[in-house]
């Protein structure tokens, strides 16, 4: 797993699809939805990890983005 797409394919596993129309509020959820799959042990430690990962990183650069 190396970018948001990743993530959203591991989503997608669990019939989970974010379109919320904003990236931000996707990232978000996406975020919330790994966490909740993680506790309920659907999602192995080290997924979980680089999911979270990549996501505090888009995060970031979208807020960045939002700034300029």
């Amino acid at each position: 797993m190396k970018t948001l797409y990743d993530v959203q394919q591991l989503l997608k596993r669990f019939g989970i699809i974010i379109y919320l129309g904003k990236r931000l509020y996707d990232i978000e959820l996406m975020k919330i939805e790994i966490e909740g799959l993680y506790q309920n042990g659907l999602v192995e430690k080290d997924d979980y990890i680089l999911a979270e990962l990549i996501l505090r990183r888009e995060h970031r650069l979208e807020i960045e983005k939002e700034r300029k």
